[in-house]
C-alpha cells in the first residue's frame, strides 16, 4: 500500500480578511489609541486619590511610617522654605512699594504686600518645594520598591500598598505643608517688613496700620486650605508617578521627573481656581 499523500496546509488568509472570507479587524483598531493615554491616566490619578481618600479612616493605621515620613518630609523643607520665603517677601515687598510709591499710596504698601505673601506666595512656594525636594524622593522610593516587585510580593500576601505606603506618605505632605505655611507666611512678612522699612524708606506705624486696615482672617484661611490641598496634590501625584515606572531604573528617573513637572502644572491650575473662587465669596475688608 501506498502512504497517503501529505495534505497541504491552507493558506494563511489575506489582510484584511478572516478564514470565513469576512473583514478582519485592522491591528490599529485592536490597539489602545495614544490620543486616549493622557485621560486614562488623568482617570487613573483621580482613582488612587480617591482610594487613598478611602483609605485613610481604615484601620490598622500606620502610625510610625507616618512620623518617619513626616519628620523626612519636614527635614528636607523646613530650611530651604525659610530661606527662600526672605527674598520672595522682600521682593514683593520692593515692587509693590514702588508701584504704591508711583500712585502716591505708600500707606497700603505693608497691607497689600503682606496680603501677596500670605494669600499667594506662601502656599506656593511650600508646595514647590515639597513637590520638589519631598515629593520628588517619594517618587523614587515608590518606584525602586515597584521595580523590585516588592509592591507585587505585598499584594501576594494581602497588604495594601495604598494604606501601607501611599497613605502616611499623602499624610505627611499634607501635614508639613499647613505647618510650614506659617512658617513662610511669618518669615516673608518679617522680610518684607524689613526692606519696606530700611531700603524704602517706610514707616513701621503705617506699614502694620495698612495691614490692619486690609487684612483679615479668612486671608489666613484661605492660604492654609491651598497648602493643604497643595500638599495633597504634590503627595498623589508622586505617589501616581512612583506606582506606574516605565523601563527600569531609568523609567524610574523619568517618573520622579514627571510627577515634579506634573505637579507644577497642577498647583497653578488650582491656585487660579480657588482664588477666584475666594475672591468671588469672601469680599474684601471695607468693601
Amino acid at each position: 500500500m501506498t502512504a497517503p499523500l501529505p495534505v497541504r496546509p491552507p493558506e494563511p488568509p489575506a489582510t484584511g480578511t478572516s478564514a470565513s472570507g469576512t473583514p478582519a479587524p485592522k491591528e490599529e483598531h485592536r490597539r489602545p489609541s495614544r490620543l486616549l493615554a493622557p485621560l486614562r491616566q488623568t482617570g487613573q490619578l483621580f482613582a488612587l486619590a480617591l482610594a487613598v481618600a478611602r483609605a485613610i479612616f481604615r484601620r490598622p493605621f500606620q502610625v510610625r511610617e507616618f512620623i518617619e515620613q513626616f519628620w523626612f518630609v519636614a527635614s528636607v523643607t523646613i530650611l530651604p522654605a525659610a530661606l527662600v520665603s526672605i527674598p520672595f517677601g522682600a521682593v514683593i515687598a520692593l515692587q509693590v512699594g514702588s508701584l504704591t510709591e508711583q500712585l502716591g499710596a505708600q500707606s497700603f504698601t505693608g497691607g497689600a504686600s503682606v496680603l501677596a505673601v500670605i494669600q499667594q506666595a506662601s502656599p506656593l512656594i511650600v508646595a514647590l518645594l515639597i513637590a520638589g525636594a519631598a515629593g520628588s524622593a517619594i517618587c523614587a522610593d515608590l518606584g525602586s520598591r515597584k521595580i523590585r516587585e516588592e509592591l507585587d510580593a505585598m499584594e501576594v500576601m494581602g497588604v495594601s500598598p495604598v494604606q501601607r505606603l501611599v497613605v502616611p506618605r499623602v499624610l505627611a505632605t499634607m501635614f508639613v505643608a499647613v505647618l510650614l505655611n506659617g512658617l513662610v507666611s511669618v518669615v516673608g512678612t518679617l522680610g518684607g517688613y524689613f526692606f519696606n522699612v530700611i531700603m524704602q524708606g517706610g514707616t513701621p506705624g503705617a506699614y502694620l496700620a495698612s495691614f490692619s486696615a486690609l487684612a483679615q482672617l479668612p486671608d489666613l484661611y484661605i492660604g492654609e486650605l491651598k497648602a493643604l490641598i497643595f500638599g495633597f496634590i504634590a503627595g498623589i501625584v508622586a505617589a501616581y508617578r512612583g506606582l506606574h515606572p516605565r523601563g527600569g531604573p531609568k523609567g524610574v528617573g523619568d517618573a520622579v521627573n514627571q510627577s515634579v513637572v506634573i505637579t507644577f502644572m497642577l498647583l497653578f491650575a488650582v491656585n487660579m481656581v480657588l482664588t477666584a473662587i475666594y475672591l468671588q465669596i469672601v469680599p474684601p475688608k471695607g468693601g
